[in-house]
């Protein structure tokens, strides 16, 4: 589930830190296209022209369009803005490519992890790794763990509900193909079958239309609606799939495709380095002060 947001006071951040971490994530073109080194001296089997790329020279990502905030700005993903746009230029340096060296494709989600042939290199694209989806395709380890939240108008009854029994009575929708359609059927259970949705447009309208009383969503997305997109709309709260345990977002790949080696020591790289941290710093809204749903 993806939706545009717009910073709001005590949430946004400073243009210059973005454009100071952009540097960061981005890096300068002269560190890239070089060819490391392996600890044996040899050239590493993740410098650029040693990858198993779609397009040689080229390291090519996939993404839905329209492109959403917060996980993309500007509906560009080519401009490094956007928390996955970050994430995914950090990753292609980390691998040797200058930033002209990138290039985007348009990979629906519904589609993105279907068996077969892939047109990129990898997929960024709020997408969770679940055992199901690794049946056909291969994912990174996650460079995101997200809650699932579920959002309602401040008018409504289930407003100040606090357990996830209640909202069994709750009309509930969320987004075809998503892991928050499965949270509402598989964990929350309502009583009435959830109202599916092809896009996040869709998904708004029915919710100020009262059509259904709550949208299920991931939590970045639910601050980025209710914060801009849906007027006098509120987060009811956030809960976790299977008593506990986050989800965590990974970069897509073909299935089998030997590239994930080198985008897991990318992110172990990023990761240690602080600049994942960083990076969800400066786009993704701090969560700790939504309630969960017992």
């Amino acid at each position: 589930m993806i939706i545009r947001r717009q910073r709001r006071a005590g949430i946004g951040r400073s243009r210059a830190l973005i454009a100071a971490l952009l540097t960061l994530a981005l890096g300068a073109a002269g560190c890239a296209g070089s060819d490391p080194l392996a600890d044996d001296g040899e050239p590493s089997r993740c410098a650029p022209d040693r990858l198993p790329l779609t397009q040689a020279g080229t390291l090519i990502i996939g993404t839905d369009t329209p492109a959403h905030e917060p996980w993309f700005e500007h509906d560009d993903p080519s401009n490094g803005q956007g928390f996955e746009s970050a994430v995914a230029y950090a990753v292609a340096e980390n691998l040797g490519f200058r930033r002209d060296q990138v290039s985007w494709v348009v990979a629906p989600l519904d589609t993105s992890y279907l068996p077969g042939k892939k047109p990129f290199d990898f997929d960024v694209n709020e997408i969770s790794i679940t055992p199901e989806r690794l049946r056909s395709v291969s994912f990174s380890s996650g460079y995101y763990a997200v809650s699932q939240a579920v959002i309602t108008m401040r008018t409504s009854p289930f407003v100040h509900t606090a357990t996830v029994a209640e909202l069994r009575r709750a009309t509930l929708g969320a987004q075809e193909a998503t892991t928050s359609l499965d949270f509402v059927n598989r964990v929350v259970k309502t009583q009435q079958a959830a109202v599916t949705f092809r896009d996040a447009e869709e998904a708004k309208a029915a919710l100020l239309d009262g059509r259904i009383d709550g949208l299920v969503t991931d939590l970045p997305t639910a601050f980025a609606l209710t914060a801009a997109e849906i007027p006098n709309s509120a987060i009811v709260g956030q809960f976790e799939p299977d008593g506990g345990s986050t989800e965590q977002l990974g970069l897509l790949l073909e299935r089998g495709n030997p590239l994930v080696t080198c985008l897991n020591q990318a992110l172990t790289e990023l990761r240690s380095t602080g600049q994942l941290q960083r990076l969800e710093d400066t786009w993704l809204v701090d969560s700790s002060g939504v309630p969960r749903l017992g």
